[in-house]
């Protein structure tokens, strides 16, 4: 049952998360913070045990545009996709719970798809804090830097985009970039953006880039 009343938003913003309820918070206040005001918040708890729900909940109760599911544990690419399934927006994008976005971040990305029309997918626009290399999703042994690589939570684009590839495929690593190829086989138009808005802290321990 859909306890969300059927509000469509320009703009659907998937959180995903798992145990973290110590530093989500500040997800949550960057996105309260954005000056376009159009958008739905859709947090996705991947089986939390620790106190994600009770702050999640006083959020809930005090924004109708913020909404809370949590399911059983199914890792990052099937929690992304429960988002997708539920986003009334116009446009999705997504949001790590250890990241924040800078308050233009939506404002600058809608003003571009509204200047270039023919651009179906945005990424880019990427403030690392921390380590800047990660592993080679081909081998384990290598490093690349992150300029290198498609950074999934600067994914901009309509939602006929992520529903049109059936959004992001089960696997454990790099999800993104194999979304992102998936969507230039298909055609999708996409552009790289150059405005660092979206704030990515690579200092969480518990992140997939640092622990698998």
């Amino acid at each position: 049952m859909n306890l969300y009343k059927d509000v469509k938003h320009t703009v659907s913003i998937v959180l995903p998360s798992y145990n973290r309820a110590y530093i989500i918070n500040r997800a949550i206040q960057s996105v309260l913070k954005q000056t376009f005001t159009d958008w739905e918040l859709i947090i996705i708890d991947d089986g939390s045990t620790d106190k994600t729900y009770d702050l999640c909940k006083n959020y809930t109760l005090k924004f109708s545009n913020i909404k809370y599911f949590k399911q059983s544990n199914k890792g990052l690419p099937l929690s992304l996709n429960k988002g997708i399934s539920t986003a009334s927006g116009k446009y999705i994008t997504f949001l790590g719970s250890d990241d924040e976005y800078l308050p233009e971040h939506l404002k600058l990305r809608i003003d571009f798809l509204k200047q270039h029309p023919e651009i179906e997918l945005l990424h880019g626009g990427v403030k690392i804090i921390g380590n800047k290399y990660v592993k080679d999703k081909n081998d384990f042994s290598k490093k690349i830097h992150l300029n290198d690589c498609v950074i999934g939570g600067t994914f901009f684009g309509g939602k006929e985009v992520f529903q049109k590839l059936n959004g992001f495929r089960n696997i454990d690593y790099s999800e993104d970039s194999d979304f992102y190829n998936r969507a230039m086989l298909a055609g999708i138009k996409i552009e790289k953006v150059n405005f660092k808005t979206y704030i990515y802290y690579r200092n969480t321990a518990d992140s997939i880039c640092n622990s698998i």
